[in-house]
């Protein structure tokens, strides 16, 4: 069934957005009475069918609501080291696929791809769009944000999870090992292409992050985040 994001404040219609309405009735070429589901973003589904159908806007009457079945119990952030190229495009997507709730871009020491703010806002932009269309995509029940570039001492100060992991090439606790439950907040720190520097896992052990690891292999840094993501949805049996 066609999936959609709306803002929904109670009642019986919800108008779908004019990009969506497009996509509804030329693409899609829906019809009146044909049913779709709407999330309001925020963890419920609504069962609509197609009440008024035009080429820019289209309204859909809601005859079901239930909880989304396919949000994780566990709520896990993806601070990434910006890479080089388009590869951060591919990170966003299958993250929010495996279930990460939000992603935040880290300039680190190693950084090659270093955009200016004006570059970066632009980049933000695309990437949650590439957020919404994969959540669509993979039927979930928010669309996780992409948040504005952070040098890495601001994003490791700005933590909050309940448990923080860097996961590191020079090795580190086995993500095996590591107490991590249903329930629980959990921040996954991933480098760039050349690794970290060693002073910056000095730091993120001052502030109270565990070293962690993947294996024996050193991963490719878009390999590695998502990599620590399913193997976290494994091991608080959301996957």
């Amino acid at each position: 069934m066609p999936r959609f994001f709306a803002d929904y404040n109670g009642g019986e219609i919800i108008t779908l957005s004019p990009e969506d309405s497009k996509h509804v009735a030329k693409a899609l070429r829906m019809k009146t009475g044909e049913k779709l589901t709407v999330c309001d973003g925020l963890g419920t589904d609504y069962e609509c069918e197609v009440d008024n159908i035009s080429p820019d806007s289209v309204s859909v009457k809601v005859i079901l609501q239930k909880p989304s079945e396919t949000e994780a119990d566990v709520d896990i952030t993806i601070y990434q080291a910006l890479p080089k190229s388009d590869k951060m495009d591919g990170i966003i997507q299958r993250a929010v696929e495996l279930g990460a709730k939000k992603i935040v871009p880290i300039l680190t020491e190693r950084c090659v791809s270093r955009p200016d703010a004006k570059a970066c806002d632009t980049k933000v932009r695309r990437w949650n769009k590439i957020a919404l269309e994969a959540a669509m995509q993979c039927g979930r029940g928010m669309i996780p944000q992409v948040e504005a570039v952070q040098s890495f001492r601001q994003a490791i100060g700005s933590m909050t999870a309940d448990t923080v992991i860097m996961f590191y090439e020079g090795g580190g606790k086995p993500i095996r090992e590591m107490d991590i439950k249903k329930g629980q907040s959990v921040a996954v720190i991933i480098g760039p292409e050349g690794g970290f520097e060693r002073s910056e896992v000095d730091f993120a052990l001052a502030s109270g992050a565990v070293i962690g690891s993947l294996g024996p292999r050193i991963l490719r840094t878009q390999t590695a985040s998502l990599a620590a993501t399913a193997a976290i949805m494994f091991m608080t049996e959301n996957m």
